[in-house]
């Protein structure tokens, strides 16, 4: 991500601040909650107001305090309103994505924290970070903690929420924000850690392809450019990570742990998993002019290649032992026999192998009459 003097992405000629006042707040989570009224009481609308001058300097500590990887954008109608993505730090499973938050202030802040919505797009890649938006965080009294860790309303801030969220839970190792998820350093808890972090990837890629699709208004141009910016390099980790050259979450130079001389366990689910999202992630990216034009040519070429004969034979029998599964239920189910009962899978084989055919063979034939029974 390019990054100008004073701490703007640059992207052909255009820039994009860390903060600033918009206008439009209709899609924010908590666009419902606190409607201002017409009245000078309303503590939102009335600039004498406690809570409307502790929120003009929360704005003020944002705007020149704010990391070059958080950007804010406050409600010029909505001053109880704002939103904030961060970006994923290098290291992390969460590298290079982007995550966004609506906080709401409530009439009384500071006395209590803001409240803070995760937008998930239904999927849950932290065990602070709920599929329904919620998150759970010791300053935002929503996490057990210490007491020196919970809302203070005389020194707590924004901002500290915003760089306990980067720091404390899109960290290295996730799986361990967890209460009861083992000890680091043991060797089984790092191995169900690493297979955490694999979720994470995979999840965090499914963010990016949702946020392509519907970016939160005020961050349109962001989106498109932080993932033209970076999406050759999205899909050089994909690839490094699926081949077990590189740990998940350590693509690039990110230190003398990014990468290994000996091959990395990958489980089959992540590679199957990053095999499906991987041709979207090109498409996504390119359409926003990303410099991943040899991965294109690659998508043309595996498309256009016909499958061997070899890998046509075992589809093709794969389809047969399927059918004949699904006839075989629907005979049992027929004949009101359980699992237990007379007829099993493998005796039914072996009948069928003694008069020279195999059951799927028998199947295909037989398929077309018991099809309208079962509904195959």
């Amino acid at each position: 991500m390019a990054l100008s003097e004073n701490g703007e992405i640059e992207v052909t000629g255009a820039s994009f601040s860390r903060f600033d006042v918009v206008s439009d707040q209709s899609d924010h989570s908590y666009f419902l909650l606190n409607r201002p009224k017409k009245d000078s009481g309303d503590c939102f609308v009335n600039d004498n107001s406690k809570t409307h001058k502790k929120i003009m300097q929360e704005w003020r500590i944002l705007e020149k305090n704010l990391p070059e990887s958080i950007f804010v954008r406050v409600y010029e109608k909505r001053i109880d309103l704002l939103r904030a993505v961060i970006v994923g730090a290098s290291g992390t499973p969460y590298h290079d994505g982007l995550f966004f938050f609506d906080l709401a202030f409530p009439p009384d802040y500071p006395a209590r924290p803001p409240q803070v919505h995760y937008r998930s797009y239904g999927m849950r890649l932290n065990p602070n970070l709920y599929a329904n938006g919620r998150v759970c965080l010791s300053l935002l009294n929503t996490w057990a903690g210490k007491k020196s860790e919970k809302w203070n309303p005389s020194e707590s801030t924004v901002l500290q929420v915003l760089l306990s969220i980067q720091a404390l839970v899109l960290n290295e190792k996730p799986y361990f924000n967890e209460p009861g998820n083992g000890m680091l350093g043991r060797s089984i808890w790092e191995k169900k850690s690493q297979a955490y972090n694999e979720d994470v990837f995979i999840l965090s890629c499914k963010t990016m392809l949702f946020l392509l699709r519907r970016p939160p208004k005020n961050f349109e141009e962001f989106v498109a450019r932080h993932f033209r910016e970076l999406g050759d390099r999205i899909v050089r980790a994909c690839n490094a990570y699926r081949t077990g050259t590189v740990r998940v979450g350590y693509y690039g130079d990110y230190g003398s742990s990014s990468s290994s001389s000996t091959s990395i366990d990958v489980s089959d689910r992540f590679k199957a998993s990053v095999q499906k999202l991987y041709p979207e992630l090109v498409t996504a990216f390119h359409r926003v002019g990303a410099s991943v034009g040899n991965f294109v040519e690659r998508l043309k070429v595996e498309i256009q290649t016909p499958p061997s004969s070899k890998a046509r034979a075992v589809a093709k029998r794969q389809r047969g032992v399927g059918i004949a599964k699904k006839v075989l239920r629907g005979i049992t189910k027929i004949l009101g026999l359980k699992k237990s009962g007379k007829i099993k899978a493998d005796a039914t084989e072996k009948k069928f192998s003694r008069k020279g055919c195999s059951f799927a063979m028998h199947c295909e034939r037989e398929r077309g009459e018991v099809g309208d029974i079962i509904g195959i």
